[in-house]
């Protein structure tokens, strides 16, 4: 086996699968609060696609329990993209623990993964019209 083949999936693409249980709700919240449409669907699927990468909305019964997050947005400007999804009617969530604590809505974040070139990270959450968790973030350099 040679070193590719041990690494099958380092030049796959990644996509996300989030669970809705009522895809029209969630197709209108995301149309309405976020401004995104699907670039493609299916019966009991939305497909979606953000600067070349894609994540799904798929009709479930199950849910997830939105203890995580479950895909992440990166920005440049996370105030004005707070400001402007909470002017749409997201609502963002706040945290108040320990080394933790979101303002506004967003929380400053030590630390980030070396390769990005950055020293921190500022971050945001809130969750889809099903539960989903969802984050935004922004590197500080």
């Amino acid at each position: 086996m040679d070193t590719d083949d041990k690494n099958l999936l380092a030049r796959a693409r990644v996509a996300t699968r989030l669970p809705a249980q009522d895809l029209a709700r969630a197709r209108r919240f995301y149309a309405e609060r976020l401004g995104l449409r699907p670039v493609d669907e299916r019966p009991g699927g939305l497909l979606y696609r953000c600067a070349g990468a894609d994540f799904v909305l798929f009709r479930s019964a199950g849910s997830s329990p939105g203890t995580f997050t479950q895909m992440a947005f990166e920005v440049d400007d996370i105030e004005t993209v707070v400001s402007e999804l909470q002017r749409r009617g997201v609502v963002f969530e706040e945290v108040d623990a320990p080394g933790f604590r979101t303002r506004d809505g967003i929380a400053e974040i030590e630390g980030n993964y070396p390769s990005k070139g950055a020293r921190g990270e500022r971050g945001a959450w809130f969750r889809d019209s099903e539960g989903n968790l969802l984050g935004i973030g922004e590197p500080v350099v």
